[in-house]
């Protein structure tokens, strides 16, 4: 009797990103360290001089420019960046502060495979311009006594698909914005990974 192989296919991530970075570094962390059992195959920025290009190049992944420098139709943008990642068999599409929309043909392909990182917990402090230092000035001049991190699902709207998981980060009383985002990012790299490998885990 031949015996039954059962072959895991390491999950194939595709990275978006707009600035530093630093939760991109921490995937390429985990991959490389074996913690996360995934493979980061390409990483789009649509900002071509952002220190996620840079990073992805230092660790030999294909970095790739798109924006409406390089696309002026958004549809032109969206079917780009939807070819990038087919061409590269993307599994799971992970967006670390991509500060662009996603377009319909992405969207309906990867749909319920793009996930988001938000620094808050959602639905609080979410939508149009809450991102980065905006996010941790509006919690501080609320009577919040906590914040936290919140993955999700990507949709059609800012910060409103599906939540996948939430963690809890408490506001203390001498808090300044940048103290806080100092913790929180402490925190956005743990639930990111915990979350991606719960995600990879459950693909097999």
């Amino acid at each position: 009797m031949r015996a039954l192989l059962h072959v895991v296919q390491i999950m194939r991530l595709g990275i978006l990103a707009s600035h530093q970075g630093t939760n991109f570094q921490a995937i390429i962390d985990a991959c490389q360290s074996g913690h996360l059992d995934a493979e980061i195959v390409v990483a789009i920025s649509n900002n071509g001089k952002s220190g996620a290009l840079k990073r992805a190049r230092s660790a030999s992944i294909p970095a790739v420019h798109l924006s409406s420098k390089s696309h002026p139709q958004e549809e032109a943008l969206d079917e780009a960046i939807l070819t990038t990642l087919l061409e590269h068999q993307v599994g799971l599409v992970v967006t670390v502060g991509y500060m662009k929309r996603l377009g319909q043909k992405t969207l309906h392909h990867y749909r319920k495979r793009i996930v988001n990182i938000h620094p808050s917990l959602l639905p609080k402090y979410g939508g149009k311009g809450m991102f980065g230092m905006n996010v941790h000035k509006a919690v501080l001049a609320s009577d919040d006594q906590e914040t936290g991190i919140t993955v999700h699902y990507v949709d059609e709207n800012y910060d409103c698909g599906p939540v996948i998981s939430q963690t809890r980060v408490s506001i203390l009383t001498d808090d300044t914005p940048e103290s806080l985002a100092a913790r929180v990012l402490v925190e956005e790299h743990k639930l990111l990974i915990a979350t991606l490998k719960q995600l990879t885990e459950a693909s097999n």
